[in-house]
C-alpha cells in the first residue's frame, strides 16, 4: 500500500510539475515561425543561432536578418523576450522584447543606438488572416539615445523615439502615436562649397527639433485618420500634416500582402512585377480619400529663403517676395484653374507679406475613390481641385 501511494504522489508531481513549467509550453521553432510571419517577412528572413527557453524568458542567440537567397545579412546579436505566454488562436503575448544595442562601424561612419524594445508585443498564431487578430501588435516600440557620428564628430542624433498603441476594448479600433524627441542635425561637415554656402545663408547650419504623430485607425470600414503628423524645427518652423483614408481593412493588408508574396515567389521578376501591378490597381479600388490638410507655421525660414533666392538675382528679399507675387497669378492662369486662383494668390500676397502661416485644405462633399484621382490626374488634372473641394488660407 506505501509503494503504490508514493508512486501516485511521485505520478501527482510530476504531472503539476509538467503544467506549471512555461518551459515545456513554449515552443521555440513554433514561435520563431510565428514571429517571422506576424513581422511580415518570409521563412529564414530571420535567424537565430539557437533559441534558448527558460520559463517562460526566450533568449534568441546570435540572430541575423536578411536575404536568404545567399545576399548579406545584418547581424543584431540577441534577443530577450521576457513574459512569453500563449495567446488565443495559437498566438502569444510577451511583456518585453529587448534587442542588443546597436554599435556598427563602416569606413569613418559610427552608429550606435541603445534601450530598443518593444513592450506589450502581441504575436498572431495566423498572421494570414483577415482580422485584427492577424496582425503583430504592440503597446509600445521604444529606442533611446541614437548617434551617428563621422570621423568622430557627430552628425546625427536622436535623444528618444516612441511609438505607442492601444487596441479598443471591442477590437473595433486601434489608436497610435509616435515621438521622435531632440533631433540633432549639424550640416557644418558638408564638404561642398556651394552646398555649405547654402546652408549657411539659409541659417540650417545646425537643425534641432521634434517629430510627432497621432491617429487612429477603425478596423470595420478600415479608416485611417492621422489627426497629426508634425516636423517642427527650431529657427525653421512646423509642417503639420493630416489626412483620413477609408478601406484600409484587414481583408486589404491580407491581399496586399498574398500580392508581395506572390511577386517573391515568381521566378520571372517581370512577368511578376506586371502582375503585382494589375493586382495593386483592383485593390486600389477599395480605397476612397476622405481628406487632407497641409499647414507651415514660420520660424524664421521664409525670409532667409527670400534673401537667399533674392541674392541669385541681384535683388533684397522684398523685391524677391514682389517677383514671387507676380509670378502666382502667371502660374495658376496657366494651370487653368480660375476658381482657386484668386484663393491662392491672396494666401500668397498675404503670406509673403507677413510670413505666419499657410494652410491647404482637400475636403471634398463625400469620400472620393482612389483611382477616381488617379484618373483625372491624368487626364484633366485641372478637375482634381474642384473634386477634392481644395481650398487655401494664411495666417489665420
Amino acid at each position: 500500500m506505501l509503494h503504490i501511494r508514493s508512486k501516485q504522489i511521485l505520478s501527482v508531481g510530476a504531472a503539476l510539475w509538467l503544467v506549471s513549467s512555461p518551459a515545456f509550453a513554449l515552443d521555440g521553432a513554433d514561435l520563431m515561425k510565428k514571429l517571422t510571419a506576424g513581422f511580415n517577412l518570409q521563412p529564414g528572413n530571420i535567424t537565430p543561432a539557437s533559441v534558448d527557453i527558460n520559463g517562460s524568458n526566450v533568449t534568441l542567440k546570435g540572430v541575423t536578418v536578411g536575404d536568404t537567397k545567399g545576399g548579406s545579412r545584418l547581424n543584431i546579436g540577441d534577443v530577450q523576450l521576457t513574459g512569453v505566454k500563449d495567446a488565443k488562436g495559437g498566438g502569444y503575448t510577451v511583456e518585453k522584447m529587448t534587442f542588443a544595442n546597436i554599435n556598427a562601424s563602416e569606413d569613418k561612419t559610427k552608429i550606435t543606438a541603445k534601450d530598443l524594445y518593444f513592450a506589450g508585443l502581441y504575436i498572431p498564431g495566423n498572421a494570414n488572416g483577415d482580422t485584427i487578430d492577424s496582425l503583430m501588435v504592440y503597446d509600445e516600440a521604444h529606442s533611446g539615445p541614437v548617434e551617428v557620428t563621422v570621423d568622430g564628430k557627430q552628425v546625427v542624433a536622436v535623444a528618444e523615439s516612441k511609438v505607442t498603441t492601444e487596441r479598443s476594448d471591442d477590437n473595433s479600433s486601434l489608436s497610435f502615436s509616435a515621438s521622435v524627441d531632440g533631433v540633432k542635425v549639424d550640416l557644418s561637415t558638408v564638404d561642398d562649397a556651394n552646398a555649405k554656402a547654402t546652408i549657411e545663408s539659409l541659417g540650417l547650419t545646425k537643425i534641432d527639433g521634434t517629430i510627432t504623430m497621432e491617429g487612429e485607425w477603425e478596423v470595420g470600414p478600415g479608416t485611417i485618420d492621422i489627426t497629426e503628423y508634425a516636423f517642427d524645427f527650431a529657427n525653421i518652423g512646423r509642417l503639420d500634416m493630416t489626412f483620413s483614408l477609408s478601406g484600409y481593412t484587414p481583408s486589404f493588408l491580407k491581399s496586399l500582402r498574398d500580392t508581395t508574396a506572390a511577386m517573391e515567389a515568381n521566378p520571372n521578376k517581370e512577368a511578376a512585377q506586371q502582375a503585382a501591378g494589375l493586382a495593386m490597381l483592383g485593390l486600389l479600388q477599395q480605397l476612397t480619400f476622405n481628406s487632407a490638410q497641409i499647414s507651415f507655421s514660420d520660424d524664421g525660414i521664409t525670409k532667409r529663403s527670400l534673401n537667399y533666392a533674392g541674392k541669385s538675382q541681384n535683388v533684397s528679399g522684398e523685391q524677391m517676395a514682389m517677383m514671387l507675387k507676380g509670378m502666382v497669378p502667371l502660374a495658376m492662369a496657366q494651370a487653368n484653374l480660375p476658381k482657386l486662383q484668386n484663393a491662392v494668390s491672396s494666401a500668397v500676397n498675404a503670406y509673403l507679406d507677413n510670413p505666419q502661416n499657410i494652410t491647404i485644405t482637400a475636403e471634398p462633399a463625400n469620400p472620393v475613390p482612389l483611382p477616381m484621382i488617379i484618373g483625372a490626374a491624368q487626364a484633366a488634372p485641372n478637375s482634381l481641385p474642384d473634386m477634392l473641394g481644395v481650398s487655401i488660407s494664411a495666417n489665420d
